[in-house]
């Protein structure tokens, strides 16, 4: 995953020079069974694309930052077409994977809702296809980083793997013989707005006591701030850090200053984690994974966190000690993971496109000669 070329992308500089991917030149899906693609990240303050091929490897990257959120859902997808069309320059580019912070319904075609972006039943799919004449494959963020790490990171060789994702919130996908369980409607995994605590904080979905306002980088932040508000004496270190200013205080500083050995740091972490634990075990109680991979931001602060998690999944796992452990181990591809599974999620897809063109193809052939033989047969019984 190392060697990659990572440019930051300018701007729109060529919005009004837009053409199809389409128009270019290059081999046809009929002869490329491992043709590179192109992933597509979309975070709430990012968006990142990037040349994947087939062994999961990035040839390229480029990155620019995520339009407003009041601005109009087209102004995304131009974004999203520009950093495509920037990178088609330079690649063979067959088809374009997006990995979305959003509920994407079952068809992989709509974005259903997008909290950090203007999608409200969006069709970006469709939209998409149509502007750069590939095929565009549409899912949930933690699918893709899931299916990124079942296919080249920490979940290779497992056949029923749980994927959770700490950041901002909790994003989660289940993985099973192969194949991303998305549910009914494409909204499975959604584990971090399980309740854990009933009229505990307030979440942001509008319910109380959701996992993730216990196991989250937000939760962390928000722990270590309301210790620094408060003045604690335990809150000394990190209040000194950020000069008094306490909306300095990130995750990445307390993972640092955990690092260094500040204890309130540590302790925030090991709840963080021990939280985490207590979700995993709930988990698998209705799952029963082989392993969970944990990835997102809050997962580089490593055994800091992972440990904790361990030791309460160990303590609170239904029938300890009468059953088989799912292995808990952290992500290999780290912030590429989203980007990487939405490219090889795209690959399939080209090949279903493939596929479906040469049995086109065949058909066509067939037909064609049908008819050419009939009419021939005409012309003799004329005659």
């Amino acid at each position: 995953m190392t060697g990659y070329r990572d440019r930051v992308h300018r701007g729109p500089a060529r919005a009004t020079m837009l053409r199809t991917v389409g128009t270019r030149e290059r081999r046809s899906h009929l002869t490329a069974p491992r043709v590179p693609t192109v992933g597509i990240d979309i975070g709430g303050t990012k968006v990142a694309a990037g040349v994947v091929d087939a062994d999961g490897n990035i040839l390229e990257k480029v990155r620019t930052e995520t339009p407003d959120k009041s601005k109009s859902p087209k102004v995304v997808e131009d974004t999203i077409v520009e950093l495509v069309l920037d990178l088609s320059d330079r690649h063979d580019v067959h088809a374009v994977g997006i990995g979305a912070a959003g509920w994407v319904d079952a068809d992989r075609s709509r974005v259903l809702f997008a909290p950090h972006l203007s999608w409200r039943d969006e069709p970006l799919r469709d939209r998409l296809a149509g502007r750069l004449a590939v095929p565009v494959m549409v899912d949930n963020d933690a699918n893709t980083a899931a299916w990124a790490e079942w296919r080249f990171g920490a979940g290779r060789g497992e056949d029923h793997l749980v994927m959770i994702t700490l950041g901002t919130g909790i994003g989660g996908a289940i993985l099973e013989d192969g194949q991303l369980k998305r549910g009914k409607y494409g909204v499975a995994g959604e584990f971090g707005h399980m309740q854990a605590v009933p009229g505990g904080h307030r979440c942001p979905c509008g319910n109380r006591g959701c996992w993730e306002q216990y196991s989250s980088g937000n939760a962390l932040v928000r722990e270590a701030r309301e210790l620094a508000a408060a003045e604690s004496p335990v809150a000394y270190g990190i209040t000194d850090r950020v000069g008094g200013d306490i909306g300095e205080i990130t995750g990445p500083l307390i993972t640092e200053l955990a690092r260094e050995g500040d204890a309130m740091c540590v302790e925030l972490l090991q709840d963080i984690g021990q939280w985490l634990g207590v979700g995993l075990a709930n988990l698998a109680a209705a799952l029963d994974p082989s392993c969970f991979v944990i990835g997102g931001g809050v997962s580089a602060a490593d055994d800091l966190l992972i440990g904790p998690a361990r030791d309460a999944f160990r303590r609170t796992l239904t029938g300890r000690g009468y059953r088989p452990e799912a292995r808990v181990t952290k992500a290999e591809l780290g912030n590429e993971a989203g980007l990487v599974g939405a490219a090889d999620l795209a690959r399939l897809v080209a090949r279903r496109f493939r596929r479906a063109n040469r049995r086109r193809v065949e058909r066509y052939q067939r037909t064609g000669s049908t008819a050419l033989w009939t009419a021939a047969r005409g012309q003799a019984d004329r005659g």
